[in-house]
């Protein structure tokens, strides 16, 4: 088991450069199988972009990575039904879904991994496949998705999922006809599909919009993307400026993806220079209060909810956060409260009482932005902490043992 080993109380400063996000590069590895030759560039160094690499190998799709640089080529590509052991490797291994299904009329995979933070079923993935002319069969967490052709539909979603949308997208570029996804998800990580898709020759418009339009089977072509900053670390390190940072720059970012988070940490006072394409963060005293509510974007992301707990508990009075996405995100409550904070949990909703002071113990991480939670947490607090199952946290923070160090952190990965 690797352990994470924090001595906290120090000052950041100096820059942490954020990576691809990792939200998107997920689905544009399985995406780049539609086409014969891709390259995706900036791809974050996460243990789930070693996962898809498996699951590329086991289809028999030759890959090589130059840098930040992944080169794709599917001449070769078996369609095999992605056993359950691969499945399992993480949430987003269900995009092969839709990308097999496009590209060769079937697919057969389990039900997909990922961290345990609730209820995540891809029945609207299921009822979008279903749309487009597939038959879908299901035994024990096991799925055939099957159809003879595909055809081009209009699909109303009950609920604007990014899985879903992005699923249903790379499925519809080979249907006949138009697609048009009603109700769609905008996270900036879909544009990213899209605009890699289109690359490759196909049709899509409606980026960022709630509707989108898939004119199919438009042959397609080689194709290249260079994945977007990643909005979760940035957000992450962010937050970790407002607790310890001493002109601390994340940089390489796009503002206007946090920009809820931004105007939640104005509204807290926080010390920020928002900037093109850095911020600058420093350790902020007295800050206020606030609530939170979780949304799809534009809303506030559900993946900095976690991370922006640690955080309230060092604010004045009583901050409120509602978590509207997944109902069991609060795990890292627990280890926070052992750490000092003072938080206590009512339905779906979380009272933070602060401000506190954050004390180094030892915890457990159950999930990747808990995780991150628990980091920041240890960061502030006096003494050593030991963080166990860090595991999760590679899953989506690239080189984050370096990036901490660089700016000062002194923290070590052990395997124990």
């Amino acid at each position: 088991m690797k352990v994470l080993k924090i001595k906290g109380g120090k000052k950041l400063k100096g820059t942490i450069n954020i990576g691809g996000a990792k939200n998107s590069a997920v689905a544009l590895v399985p995406a780049a199988i539609l086409s014969d030759q891709t390259v995706i560039s900036n791809v974050p160094e996460i243990s789930d972009i070693n996962a898809l690499k498996e699951i590329l190998s086991y289809l028999n799709v030759e890959y090589k990575t130059k840098e930040d640089k992944l080169f794709i080529d599917t001449k070769n590509i078996q369609n095999k039904p992605i056993t359950l052991e691969h499945s399992k490797l993480l949430r987003a291994s269900y995009y092969f879904m839709g990308a097999l299904l496009g590209r060769f009329k079937h697919a057969e995979m389990y039900f997909p991994g990922g961290c345990t933070i609730g209820e995540r079923p891809i029945d609207l993935h299921l009822k979008g496949f279903e749309s487009l002319g597939a038959k879908v069969t299901a035994k024990d967490d096991k799925y055939i998705i099957d159809a003879k052709e595909l055809n081009g539909a209009t699909i109303d979603l009950a609920f604007p999922s990014v899985g879903a949308t992005i699923n249903i997208i790379l499925a519809a570029v080979y249907a006949k006809g138009k697609t048009t996804i009603n109700n769609a998800a905008q996270e900036p990580e879909i544009g990213n599909v899209i605009d890699f898709l289109n690359s490759m020759g196909a049709h899509i418009k409606g980026k960022d919009t709630r509707t989108i339009i898939i004119e199919g089977e438009k042959p397609l072509k080689k194709g290249n993307i260079t994945t977007i900053p990643d909005r979760i670390e940035a957000g992450t390190y962010i937050i970790a400026g407002v607790m310890c940072g001493d002109n601390l720059k994340i940089n390489n970012i796009n503002p206007n993806h946090i920009q809820s988070l931004i105007d939640k940490l104005k509204e807290m006072n926080a010390d920020i220079n928002v900037n093109d394409n850095y911020i600058i963060a420093n350790q902020t005293k007295n800050l206020k209060n606030v609530e939170i509510t979780t949304e799809t974007y534009p809303g506030f992301p559900t993946d900095l909810q976690q991370p922006m707990t640690t955080l309230l508990a060092l604010a004045q009075g009583i901050s409120k956060i509602t978590e509207n996405i997944y109902e069991n995100r609060f795990q890292n409550v627990k280890y926070l409260n052992q750490m000092g904070a003072d938080i206590k949990i009512e339905g779906k909703t979380l009272f933070i009482k602060g401000p506190i002071q954050y004390q180094s113990s030892e915890v457990v991480t159950t999930d990747l932005r808990g995780g991150a939670a628990l980091i920041l947490a240890a960061l502030s607090a006096q003494g050593l902490t030991t963080i166990k199952e860090i595991k999760y946290v590679l899953r989506g923070y690239g080189n984050i043992i370096k990036k901490l160090s660089k700016v000062g952190v002194e923290i070590t990965l052990e395997d124990v």
